[in-house]
């Protein structure tokens, strides 16, 4: 679902995702290959480090091509970006730059090109991206691609995770006691899609909230977890703490223990929010639709799992009917605000709307019209 040809025929782009969302793949399906420069390959990236300027050489080998030069893990060697940058200024070059750490890439001291970049994001496989989708193993074991395509999804998201501490964690120095924080990650998988509350972590893992809250905002800076904010209504008092979503259900599922999702627990009901909350994410940054995804609870209990700008409110409900309590948080906040749709998000077999202007829809309908936009700013329409 995201068109890099079309983009990047506008601007230079930033392609940035966890490890294994499949930038790489992405890149050569679309790209030609001696248009792409690996730095996950030695034999490149080790001159690269020692002297920036040969990636010139390196672009004047190249066939001439209007196509931009794609460089694979930029974080690798920041300093190729003052290079970049010069490029782009002197000879109107455009580049993808992709990285799994835009955190590394801020303590090489780099500014991003200064707005010469648009900022892309890789997610795992979204729905409208799998030609068969099994919800119950997508809950269960996430959007990976080596996951999605596995005999064996549990070894698979084993290793990533074993991987993924070793190369991304530990590599790059961001976490010194590694049994601790294998700790504070399980802890976080448990309060996956809840609010993040530090000290109850801190007193769980007998990690310093202070190292807690850094840990937090490595997994962010590393693309492996996402904050939402809260909204903050005009009338009712609202929260104002951040909740935490994992990027992937599978491996969110496997770092907190669970290897089945019965369809009548609350961990399967979480799991289902948490799908919601991807694909929604992953349809604003495709799409290049500029709203904000937030949510909104207020101090006396009332929630609406999702809101995007003042275009959608969705509340998650893995139930397979609807009742009138299930309303509460949407009809509440149409008190506070006007939104061009209040949704619910169910297993009800068929669509209904209530006389208040609720939409109850299936899940398989709320994707299906949802994606009906067509990605990249296309012209398509969108009936949510």
């Amino acid at each position: 679902m995201l068109d890099l040809p079309t983009l990047a025929q506008k601007k230079s782009l930033f392609l940035f995702g966890p490890r294994s969302t499949g930038k790489t793949t992405l890149l050569r399906a679309q790209f030609p290959a001696e248009r792409i420069i690996n730095l996950l390959r030695s034999g490149i990236a080790i001159p690269l480090s020692h002297n920036p300027g040969e990636l010139r050489e390196l672009i004047n080998a190249m066939p001439d091509s209007d196509l931009p030069v794609v460089i694979d893990e930029i974080q690798k060697i920041p300093a190729l970006l003052d290079e970049v940058h010069d490029l782009i200024e002197e000879r109107g070059l455009r580049f993808i730059l992709t990285g799994s750490s835009a955190r590394k890439l801020r303590r090489g001291g780099v500014n991003l090109l200064a707005g010469r970049a648009w900022q892309c994001n890789l997610f795992p496989l979204c729905s409208a991206e799998l030609s068969q989708f099994d919800l119950n193993r997508y809950l269960l074991y996430g959007g990976l691609p080596q996951v999605v395509d596995s005999e064996d999804p549990l070894e698979e998201l084993d290793a990533y995770i074993n991987t993924y501490l070793t190369e991304e964690i530990m590599a790059e120095s961001l976490v010194q006691n590694l049994v601790h924080f294998s700790a504070f990650l399980r802890v976080a998988a448990l309060s996956n899609s809840q609010q993040i509350n530090f000290a109850n972590v801190s007193r769980d893992t007998g990690v310093p909230a202070s190292s807690v809250r850094a840990w937090f905002k490595i997994l962010n800076d590393n693309f492996t977890g996402f904050m939402l904010d809260p909204w903050h209504s005009p009338g009712r008092k609202a929260v104002a703490t951040a909740k935490f979503y994992f990027f992937d259900t599978g491996v969110a599922n496997f770092l907190a223990g669970y290897r089945s999702l019965n369809r009548n627990s609350a961990e399967f009901g979480a799991a289902f929010e948490h799908f919601i909350a991807m694909e929604l994410r992953a349809w604003l940054a495709y799409g290049r639709h500029k709203e904000t995804l937030q949510y909104w609870r207020t101090r006396d209990g009332l929630e609406v799992d999702f809101i995007v700008g003042k275009r959608l409110a969705v509340e998650v409900k893995a139930a397979n009917r609807i009742h009138p309590g299930d309303l509460k948080g949407l009809r509440a906040l149409g008190e506070e605000a006007e939104f061009a749709k209040r949704v619910v998000v169910s297993m009800e077999e068929l669509p209904r709307t209530t006389s208040d202007g609720i939409q109850i829809l299936p899940w398989q309908q709320f994707l299906h019209e949802l994606w009906r936009t067509e990605p990249a700013g296309g012209s398509g329409t969108n009936q949510l």
